[in-house]
């Protein structure tokens, strides 16, 4: 039997609190003896390049897990332990509210108790030990650094806490918690599904479009730029076989996005119909019974408890849910609502990434993704035989064609009750090396992937299946770009990457009408007369010396204000104009009282912050090189979330050419480490660091910026 199947998570926090050092010596110890596999660390080798990024070489890709672990925890132990708190409803503990909603989210998710159930069935073999030894690494930092453990009860971490956290993230990733929010709010009178794009763009260019013959990948996340689910980069090479450069999040197992030696890919987030809501038919008089075809049936009470840090206080919270035939169910005024996703009915996406980071072709590649563990994600691929690949990514259950999914459904009727089975991964929508050469995705509708005539149709795939449909203006632009060029080369990529011009007239795929703002009568509102006449001489440049487009960023974050308080996520909303007016009424105020002038270039007003360091940079939501800002002091706002990190790969048909990435601050959230914030000035100025790809058994401390010294255990 299994070590965690003889422990439950609560006594091996009272043994924990009681013997601290001695129980993580006994837990390593007797873990390692019932799972037959001890880490041997003196294979390990583990060098920094220049700008703090790990490369990791070992025997065993066990080992590779063990030290990226470690690597991690070295570098932002601080992350790496969020998403795991709240899967055990200890974040509240550390982190008030805010952490008490993570804590809810996951109790919410089940995420424990999925894992709990579905573990020994979702994972080979190998993988567990891989799992397993991941676990070890963060444990043994803990061990070593008891000072940066944020909450004594969450060790020993477990490989359940491990796959736990995945499933709190994809809940988060596939945007289950849109509607999740609207039953909380009582706002359930539309529920669609199309929400607001925060970003991401991927791209591929085969043979046929580029000048030298070379395929091209490019991977560029709009994720926020700190927090558990920022982008950590880091290279694993193993002997058996796994060799790999790209990017995870923290407590990630493995690199999420990234190259081998023989094929990349990239993600964004999609936002097709992955979560339904149900409204429960109550018995009249009968407490928490309901109707389901002609049974009644019974709610069972789940209660959740946390601890709220209030000041120097822990304060008890408790919220009662309840458990039925759909899944969770939440009571709010209107009655009781359960809310019904496929992003926790599967738990194995670290072997998935697992098997497809380890892919030498095509075919092994589509093996992987025939695994379907990965609950949502558009995919983006390319490779050195010439292949790129489009693939309209996630587990879409087969619907009853006659109830419409994109409003609340009736929970009375089985026949509206999807089952866990999905349609296989050659049901989805992709593309497979089109002719024009080139695919790409900004979050946009999956039918606007490639060249127009190449696209995928709407026709060929039903309603019910959810594909969004929207448009926005990072693919419109995007579009714009690839048609100006009859080949690409290395050098054209980057400038379509790094664009930041905005098309005319202005969209975005939830405010239909945005161009209204660039066309407003002055004579009509004389009052913000020259805010308008600067707007429509305006240029649809982003760049930190634009001073029009100040204006417009400032009148972005009016508009996403008043589109949140009123719920609006809709495609193509019209708002009316008075709400433009408002919104350019804020940027002049805003504007006059900060800096005594309309005329303030827009990295004046926006900075790239971290450690003292301020830079300018430039951006807007939509824009390619995509940016939203949050209030930062002064009047200044600051970078939160958009071009975060970004790799270049090219592939001739020996293999892997040449990669090159950034990231958006630097390698390591650590403040006393150089590598915090030293790769600032290359995000701002749009430059990258060249990557070496060495074959394993090479001695990378002799070679390029790499660091002499290897971390010691």
């Amino acid at each position: 039997m299994h070590i965690l199947g003889i422990f439950n998570k609560q006594f091996l926090h009272n043994l924990y609190s009681l013997k601290y050092f001695l129980f993580i010596i006994f837990w390593s110890f007797l873990s390692n003896i019932c799972a037959g596999q001890s880490i041997i660390i003196e294979d390990i080798k583990i060098y920094r390049d220049g700008y703090g990024v790990p490369y990791i070489y070992t025997k065993t890709d066990a080992q590779a897990a063990y030290a990226l672990a470690w690597v991690q925890c070295e570098d932002n132990f601080q992350d790496v332990q969020e998403t795991l708190l709240a899967v055990n409803s200890l974040l509240a503990q550390d982190k008030g509210k805010d952490g008490a909603l993570l804590d809810a989210a996951a109790f919410i998710v089940d995420a424990y108790g999925v894992v709990e159930e579905k573990y020994e069935d979702s994972f080979s073999e190998e993988f567990k030990k891989i799992i397993k030894a991941y676990a070890d690494g963060m444990n043994a930092y803990a061990s070593h650094n008891p000072d940066q453990v944020r909450n004594q009860y969450l060790l020993p971490i477990t490989e359940y806490d491990v796959i736990a956290g995945y499933i709190l993230n994809m809940f988060f990733i596939s945007n289950n918690y849109f509607d999740l929010g609207r039953i909380f709010e009582n706002d359930l009178a539309s529920l669609d599904k199309n929400k607001v794009p925060s970003g991401s763009n991927g791209i591929a260019v085969s043979p046929n479009y580029t000048s030298n013959g070379n395929t091209y990948l490019v991977c560029n996340s709009h994720q926020p730029l700190e927090g558990f689910a920022s982008w950590y980069e880091v290279q694993i090479n193993t002997e058996e076989g796994w060799h790999f450069h790209g990017a995870t999040f923290a407590a990630g197992i493995t690199p999420f996005i990234g190259t081998n030696e023989n094929l990349g890919w990239t993600h964004t987030v999609n936002y097709d119909d992955f979560t339904d809501v149900y409204k429960l038919k109550m018995v009249d008089g009968e407490k928490l019974k309901y109707h389901f075809d002609d049974q009644i049936l019974t709610l069972k009470k789940k209660k959740f408890k946390t601890k709220v840090k209030i000041g120097p206080f822990k304060i008890p919270v408790a919220k009662t849910f309840y458990e039925g035939i759909h899944g969770m169910v939440i009571k709010n005024k209107e009655g009781y609502f359960s809310v019904r996703f496929p992003s926790n009915m599967v738990i194995g996406q670290a072997e998935q990434w697992y098997r497809m980071n380890k892919s030498n072709n095509f075919d092994e590649f589509r093996a992987a993704l025939d695994m379907q563990q990965i609950a949502s994600l558009n995919l983006v691929y390319a490779d050195k035989d010439e292949n790129i690949f489009y693939l309209g990514n996630g587990l879409f259950p087969k619907k009853n064609p006659k109830y419409d999914y994109s409003n609340v459904l009736p929970g009375e009727y089985s026949d509206a009750l999807w089952e866990e089975e999905f349609l296989p991964i050659d049901s989805l929508l992709s593309i497979l090396n089109p002719k024009c050469g080139y695919i790409f995705n900004a979050n946009n509708t999956s039918f606007d992937c490639t060249c127009s005539e190449e696209d995928p149709s709407m026709e060929d795939f039903p309603e019910w299946m959810g594909y969004q449909k929207g448009r926005t203006a990072r693919s419109i632009r995007f579009q714009s770009l690839f048609e100006k060029y009859q080949s690409i080369d290395y050098a054209d990529l980057k400038d379509i990457k790094y664009d930041s011009k905005m098309e005319f007239p202005l969209y975005t795929r939830n405010i239909g009408n945005l161009d209204v703002i660039r066309n407003l009568d002055e004579r009509q509102f004389p009052h913000i007369r020259d805010v308008i006449l600067k707007l429509q001489n305006w240029n649809g440049e982003t760049d930190i010396q634009n001073q029009e487009v100040t204006i417009l960023s400032l009148a972005i974050q009016h508009l996403l204000k008043y589109m949140a308080k009123n719920h609006i996520s809709e495609i193509n909303t019209d708002l009316p104009e008075e709400v433009f007016v408002e919104a350019l009424e804020f940027a002049q105020k805003h504007l006059m009282k900060h800096f005594g002038t309309l005329n303030v270039a827009l990295g004046d007003l926006q900075k790239h912050v971290r450690n003292g360091i301020e830079l300018p940079i430039g951006g807007i939501p939509e824009a390619i090189a995509t940016l939203y800002t949050v209030p930062y002091k002064d009047g200044l706002y600051k970078s939160y979330l958009g071009d975060s990190y970004i790799l270049f790969a090219s592939y001739d048909k020996d293999g892997l050419a040449k990669i090159e990435t950034s990231n958006c601050f630097g390698s390591s959230n650590r403040k006393d480490s150089p590598h915090h914030t030293d790769q600032m000035e290359m995000h701002i100025n749009k430059e990258l660091k060249e990557v070496k790809f060495d074959a394993l058994g090479k001695d990378v401390s002799l070679k390029g910026p790499y660091s002499p010294e290897r971390i010691k255990f």
